[in-house]
């Protein structure tokens, strides 16, 4: 297993008028949990799909809103790696408020595309390579 904590505050424009973030806003926390994650083992998106022609498109999102954060709250970002990927990866999210209780939960299910045939993949050897050692 991999966790990774990455700390972000809620801006303003991130906010409904109550003063809450947004619900759909919580998919980016997730994507840059994912994205922090990646470049806190080395690895990077960009690389990925450049040098290597693979893509991870979104095929799943389950989640939880337990209590919101607020404007200007700074979160933790809990990205999770359970378990090695195959033609999936999942990565869990555990966002946590200031007081580091955990006020969101989420699932979320991505697939390895080939960007130049479009067909999924299993993971790319080098990805695998790297997660293989932390499990």
């Amino acid at each position: 297993m991999y966790a990774y904590d990455y700390v972000k505050r809620v801006r303003y424009g991130e906010t409904d008028m109550m003063g809450y973030l947004y619900y759909g806003n919580y998919a980016q926390l997730y994507e840059i949990g994912r994205v922090e994650t990646m470049r806190s083992l080395g690895l990077s998106y960009k690389v990925m799909e450049e040098e290597h022609r693979v893509m991870m498109p979104v095929v799943e999102v389950e989640a939880r809103f337990i209590q919101p954060a607020r404007y200007d709250e700074q979160l933790i970002i809990r990205t999770i790696l359970e378990s090695l990927p195959g033609r999936l990866i999942t990565f869990k999210n555990e966002i946590l408020s200031e007081a580091g209780k955990v006020i969101h939960k989420a699932t979320v299910k991505l697939v390895f595309i080939n960007m130049d045939s479009g067909k999924s993949v299993t993971c790319p050897p080098y990805l695998l390579d790297r997660l293989k050692l932390l499990f």
